[in-house]
């Protein structure tokens, strides 16, 4: 059991609202980078992710949905971000809202120039990522950035274990493809 189901467990079962906070603070703190990055690579807008996933937090402090334990806490968490990004969508559609600002966050803390050539690789990287289709996008984001595996991938996904090793191996091959057109070679691919 991962730390986010031990945190969600004591949310649900105490009655102390101190102790639901702590929790609830906790796995905040645990999954708000990842859930946001992974919500962005869908709705292609950071301001909105963050504002999903605000919600998606919102729910579970709320609502306390049933947690049943068939996956791991984090790959449940993202389903509930991606359904909930997915709702968004929908409801922008309705209302044709148009994004001021696509940018990925970059944080920075460490030596300057080491994380100034990080910044501009991992730039260069979402960059070219925004440009693949939104299923590579997505399952390389999942699985190389958040480091959920194949099969937690395909759950958020709604795909099989292989259609995700097939999406991993295309999105790699367009990625490289894309990352080569602007003369740039990303070593972890």
């Amino acid at each position: 059991m991962d730390n986010g189901a031990v945190f969600y467990r004591r949310f649900l079962e105490s009655d102390n609202t101190a102790v639901k906070k702590d929790a609830i603070s906790e796995i905040i703190k645990i999954y708000k980078d990842g859930l946001i990055l992974y919500i962005n690579s869908i709705v292609d807008n950071y301001a909105d992710a963050e504002d999903i996933a605000i919600n998606v937090f919102a729910k579970l402090y709320c609502f306390a949905p049933k947690f049943a334990e068939k996956s791991s806490f984090k790959t449940w968490i993202y389903a509930m971000g991606k359904n909930e990004a997915l709702n968004t969508i929908n409801k922008k559609a309705r209302h044709q809202e148009i994004p001021l600002d696509n940018q990925p966050p970059i944080y920075d803390n460490g030596e300057v120039e080491h994380e100034y050539i990080k910044k501009e690789d991992k730039l260069r990287l979402y960059k070219a990522m925004k440009k693949l289709k939104d299923e590579y996008r997505q399952v390389l984001e999942l699985v190389y950035i958040e480091g959920l595996s194949n099969s937690e991938a395909a759950e958020v996904m709604e795909k099989t274990e292989r259609q995700i090793r097939n999406l991993l191996y295309r999105g790699k091959k367009a990625l490289q493809k894309e990352l080569k057109k602007e003369g740039f070679d990303y070593e972890e691919l």
